[in-house]
């Protein structure tokens, strides 16, 4: 099975993991940060807004099973690309919208989907579509969130809504 990379940031990372874990042809996610200056990032220095990092998810797909397309359609429609540096209550540069590219197919794809998502959101798309640098997976608590704390209050009032939106707008894109 030959596997593609997606790096994708959408606010916190539980939301983003969740709705990704669901996906056909999706093998792995994994929550961590991207986008700094500095290597290795800790969740609470990337919180406080002191690296420069996002909040991001590193996906592999089998793009025989989902295209990368297929993937930024689901994200551009699981979290609001129209506020800069925000998503819900998070505030900050951490919980930037950006989609990190590995080819310029991927950037090409990238700018596409953002052409589609303006239509779908009604105003300017504020993601940013950079090349991918280094990815620092997050720590291990992190990982599978949703799926281990889904009673969370975070998780209940925030995750929970994106995830039954991902369900009814993707169902047939989903595992079942």
């Amino acid at each position: 099975m030959a596997t593609e990379k997606a790096i994708f940031a959408g606010g916190c990372f539980w939301c983003t993991e969740a709705v990704f874990l669901m996906v056909k042809g999706v093998s792995a996610v994994r929550s961590g940060y991207i986008g700094g200056p500095g290597a290795n990032p800790s969740y609470e220095q990337v919180c406080a807004g002191r690296t420069g990092h996002a909040e991001a998810v590193e996906i592999e797909l089998d793009p025989t099973v989902v295209g990368y397309d297929v993937l930024l359609d689901i994200f551009f429609a699981t979290h609001d690309p129209t506020h800069l540096n925000r998503q819900d209550n998070d505030v900050g540069t951490q919980y930037r919208s950006g989609v990190f590219t590995f080819s310029d197919a991927q950037r090409a794809a990238a700018q596409a989907a953002i052409a589609r998502a303006a239509k779908l959101w009604g105003g300017k798309i504020v993601t940013e579509v950079t090349p991918a640098g280094p990815f620092y997976v997050a720590e291990g608590y992190h990982q599978n969130f949703f799926a281990k704390n889904p009673f969370q209050g975070y998780c209940r009032a925030i995750v929970a809504p994106k995830v039954a939106k991902a369900r009814a707008k993707f169902a047939p894109l989903l595992r079942a």
